[in-house]
């Protein structure tokens, strides 16, 4: 079972047990927090998408670590202008560990099987 979740402007892709890492979240490191903006849920041939949320689902994990980024450098430059400007930045990072995906309420609906014969194939 896996779920596509929104969480700081990105989509993620999350299964249970599953170590990511996302945009700074305010808790200390052992706390559990849910995730509710749930955008899809698999569970084999059964995949929920929601419109645009699938409604009751959550996800819950559990913090392990807060950090810091790898530094991305920005440097700005204008050509025989003498101008050169430079500066580093380092993301604030929370990760996390996904324990549960929990589905509660939502339409299930199973994959579309396939065709097995078309008109073409039957008029021969």
């Amino acid at each position: 079972m896996y779920a596509i979740l929104k969480c700081g402007g990105k989509q993620l892709k999350v299964q249970k047990g599953d170590k990511v890492s996302i945009e700074r979240v305010m808790s200390e490191v052992g706390e559990t927090i849910t995730l509710d903006q749930i955008m899809l849920l698999a569970d084999g041939d059964n995949v929920t998408v929601g419109t645009p949320l699938v409604e009751g689902a959550t996800v819950s994990a559990k913090v392990t670590e807060q950090m810091r980024d790898k530094k991305v450098i920005i440097f700005k430059k204008k050509r025989r202008q003498n101008y050169r400007r430079k500066k580093g930045h380092r993301q604030y990072l929370t990760v996390i560990e996904i324990t549960d995906i929990a589905t509660k309420g939502g339409k299930t609906k199973a994959a579309a099987p396939k065709k097995a014969a078309t008109k073409k194939a039957a008029a021969k």
